[in-house]
């Protein structure tokens, strides 16, 4: 049996980043990409620089084929991937060429189609009920009737790892007949996702020496593995890496393409994106989460918010001292940025390097350090949490260095009633008593709850002073009962409760946080800082 690998396609290519974020990815719980979606996610992978976008399955799913004729129309306009068409090999009662689901891969007019084969001898027997013998054939024919249309073939030799293991020459002779009818790749996939990066390894550099075949991988993340597989794939010799944005995926998802692409250029030293490409892996990723419309993983290698916060004290430290002791790189090469949280752990370097990020300028202020260190120290015991709520974090600190409190407005008093109504309506109405330029105000209003109903009733009194108000909105409210050891050893309703609130305006976002025994008085807290936090960015627009 033939191991000579056929001659490549002359694209010029040394090294393959797949994408199947529309094929693959699109199989995780949860996604549901319209054809719409589809062509956004296409033209953001596009954008950062991929080599290759597997569109998804033409002829079998009816989105996957409208998406290729919009393609085809000129609706993708592809700068630097090439769209690629997935599916399976031809029948087994059947000719290549009278196969409809092989003429839809034509029809798709992808310049390149990936096929998926079983290559995993107990796979070809039980699962397609065939043998060994036909199933190869079946390979052939259909890779050579492509190629003899004119597409580049790649070939998914599906369950290589357990067929390999099982019976190594079934799945050598899947890859050899693909290559023989002049597939370009062959892609071993762990399609269980069970192996381990030494046992990828081992087989991908014992597959390359016994063939010669140009390799690729294809891992799925059952063991967490995926990304390190894939890694150490490219190592031994894979020169063809499949992932999916933000391992997005089947059961516990795919090898995440920003974390192998990550590693494979700021580890290995490997180009194998366009210059200045891995400075928009960070934004990328968050926008093709966006369109999946699935939070963001704040953990994430990389591109996570939260890739490159430093929580301890003894790092803030070092970290102050140079920022290459605590990052494994410098976090703007992927789009990302360096964070210190300030929490019960903070020392004194967390908070002035803190400052130093809110634009607080804390230098040759150890008072004002120690105060806040202090503060967060106590409050945190309470059940406060600075480390999600920089705004008012910032109030804090401005506070420690004598800065005036920036809140437009002087409580004196508010107060909330809830009524529910004999139509079954439930209406909070809010009152609130402020001081706004040595001017007694009063204002009333009604909301859909408690904390909507004081904070209409807080822009009915400030509106007149702070026009800056009508661009100002509150975009998240989230909640958290503090139980047995948090503040207060609370139990139940007599709990002690900490509330977040985000608020927006055309300038960007900020967190605040309240904390007390009495929800509204958490959420009042909250609400408070929030507005001072605004008001104090740009105090010419205060009219007090």
């Amino acid at each position: 049996m033939s191991r000579t690998q056929p001659a490549a396609t002359p694209l010029g290519d040394t090294f393959h980043v797949f994408d199947t974020t529309l094929r693959d990815g699109a199989q995780r719980e949860g996604i549901s990409y319209s054809v719409a979606d589809k062509i956004a996610v296409a033209t953001a992978l596009d954008t950062l620089g991929v080599g290759f976008i597997e569109g998804g399955w033409p002829g079998a799913l009816p989105k996957d084929t409208e998406f290729f004729a919009r393609a085809a129309a000129g609706e993708l306009q592809l700068r630097h991937a090439v769209l690629v068409a997935f599916g399976a090999t031809r029948r087994a009662d059947l000719t290549a060429d009278n196969d409809p689901q092989v003429k839809a891969l034509l029809d798709s007019q992808a310049p390149v189609v990936t096929l998926v084969a079983k290559s995993d001898r107990r796979h070809i027997e039980r699962a397609l009920r065939t043998s060994v013998e036909q199933a190869c054939a079946m390979v052939s024919d259909t890779v050579a009737f492509l190629r003899g249309e004119g597409r580049r073939v790649f070939l998914d030799a599906e369950h290589f790892f357990d067929g390999y293991a099982h019976d190594p020459e079934t799945a050598l002779r899947v890859l050899d007949a693909a290559a023989t009818a002049g597939a370009d790749v062959m892609v071993l996939c762990d399609t269980n996702g069970g192996m381990l990066p030494l046992g990828i390894a081992a087989v991908v550099r014992d597959v390359a020496a016994r063939t010669g075949f140009r390799l690729g991988i294809h891992c799925q993340d059952d063991t967490s593995c995926a990304v390190a597989n894939s890694v150490a794939a490219v190592q031994a010799g894979a020169t063809h890496v499949q992932c999916t944005a933000n391992g997005y995926g089947e059961r516990a998802g795919n090898a995440d393409l920003f974390a192998v692409v990550g590693n494979l250029v700021t580890k290995l030293g490997m180009p194998v994106l366009p210059d200045g490409a891995l400075g928009e892996l960070t934004r990328t990723s968050h926008a093709l989460a966006e369109i999946a419309n699935i939070a963001p993983d704040t953990h994430q290698a990389y591109v996570g918010t939260s890739a490159f916060a430093h929580k301890a004290g003894l790092h803030a430290s070092a970290i102050k001292v140079d920022p290459e002791l605590y990052n494994h790189m410098d976090p703007v090469d992927v789009g990302n940025g360096q964070r210190v949280l300030v929490t019960e752990m903070a020392g004194r370097a967390s908070v002035e390097l803190k400052g130093t990020e809110l634009g607080v300028d804390l230098a040759g202020r150890p008072d004002a350090v120690s105060s806040v260190v202090s503060t967060v120290k106590e409050r945190e015991a309470l059940g406060w949490s600075y480390e999600a709520a920089d705004a008012s974090l910032e109030l804090l600190m401005r506070s420690a260095l004598g800065d005036e409190n920036p809140a437009p407005f002087t409580l004196e008093s508010y107060r909330v009633i809830t009524e529910h109504r004999a139509d079954g309506a439930v209406v909070a109405e809010a009152t609130v008593k402020l001081v706004v330029g040595g001017e007694r105000l009063i204002a009333t209003q009604e909301g859909n709850g408690p904390v909507n109903a004081l904070d209409a009733a807080l822009r009915a009194a400030l509106a007149p002073s702070c026009p800056w108000l009508a661009d100002m909105e509150l975009s998240d409210y989230k909640v958290r009962i503090l139980t047995p050891g948090g503040a207060g050893d609370g139990h139940g309703t007599d709990a002690v409760t900490r509330v977040l609130i985000e608020s927006t305006d055309p300038s960007g976002s900020w967190t605040t946080v309240g904390v007390h025994g009495n929800i509204i008085e958490a959420s009042w807290l909250a609400l408070v800082d929030a507005l001072a936090h605004a008001a104090g960015r740009d105090r010419a627009l205060i009219g007090v």
